[in-house]
């Protein structure tokens, strides 16, 4: 099992920044902590669930979706098993709630932000923009 919990959203105004952050545990992410994608995603009200942002816990290139390049970084500390995601620039249309997901025991070298490919998910934090 692997067990994710989300923490640091909040509500905020255009322009602004908000920290993500994703404890990572259980016992099948111990034995694969090396070997997982893990990733943020979003859904907001009436859409589809989004990929945001994904990295290997490893290390190795982050990807991002089109919409975030430049004003969102995903991170993985090693040391603390949290993955954190740094929104900057925040936008009206960055309003969603915020999934932690992980998929663990893939060797590659760069991670998905495909939702579909991931098997094990937080509970959601939510962000909201005002314009």
């Amino acid at each position: 099992q692997v067990e994710l919990e989300e923490s640091g959203g909040g509500s905020v105004q255009a322009g602004g920044s908000l920290r993500l952050s994703c404890a990572v545990s259980g016992l099948t992410y111990r034995v694969l902590r090396r070997l997982t994608c893990m990733g943020w995603f979003r859904q907001a009200p009436g859409k589809e669930r989004e990929g945001v942002a994904a990295i290997y816990t490893s290390g190795g290139r982050p990807e991002y979706a089109d919409s975030v390049k430049g004003r969102f970084t995903i991170s993985f500390d090693d040391a603390k098993d949290t993955l954190d995601l740094q929104m900057n620039s925040l936008k009206a249309e960055d309003t969603a709630m915020y999934y932690c997901a992980a998929l663990p025991g893939l060797e590659a070298p760069s991670c998905s932000v495909d939702p579909r490919d991931y098997n094990y998910w937080g509970q959601g934090t939510q962000v909201t923009v005002s314009s």
